[in-house]
């Protein structure tokens, strides 16, 4: 039974390998940084799948490992920001799956970025991995209400930030 725990997470994180990585990188904004998060989300996985009791919830399970592995990284490497001019970056990475919001720019993004983290948690698991409502309170662990009401005014705050721009723009 134990081993049929492991080698449903092992097949689990091997099938859905893209999806953590993309989720980890909306937090991190960064390559290598999101592949260490998704690498540490996946060790972590593999030493507690044995606590895991339903197996129809390694989805929501695992993404609560991966969003909270990159809200820990954020955390602690919040205050090694560099400021030298030679390691600035001069051409921003794109990660190419986020280009399904708006493939003309990148302005829906960058105002998801802009959110707080309990709106902008919300706004990808809905829309960027497709969760349920259901499932993203199971892996934010809040109330489905809560879940629901982030989602409203996430999406009000991103509406009002588009309609910004775009009044910018005319």
């Amino acid at each position: 039974m134990k081993q049929d725990i492991y080698d449903l997470t092992v097949a689990y994180i091997l099938e859905n390998q893209e999806k953590c990585y993309r989720l980890a990188y909306s937090y991190v904004q960064d390559r290598d940084s999101a592949l260490d998060v998704v690498q540490n989300s996946i060790c972590q996985a593999l030493e507690k799948c044995w606590g895991l009791r339903n197996p129809a919830a390694m989805k929501t399970w695992f993404y609560r490992i991966v969003v909270n592995e990159a809200l820990q990284y954020l955390r602690k490497n919040k205050k090694e920001i560099s400021t030298e001019p030679s390691e600035i970056r001069e051409e921003p990475y794109q990660e190419y799956g986020f280009e399904k919001a708006d493939m003309d720019s990148n302005e829906v993004y960058e105002e998801i970025q802009k959110l707080p983290e309990g709106m902008k948690t919300v706004i990808i698991l809905r829309f960027y991995e497709e969760l349920s409502l259901q499932e993203i309170s199971e892996v934010t662990k809040t109330n489905l209400s809560t879940v629901k009401s982030r989602l409203y005014a996430a999406l009000k705050k991103l509406q009002k930030g588009l309609e910004e721009i775009n009044y910018e723009k005319a």
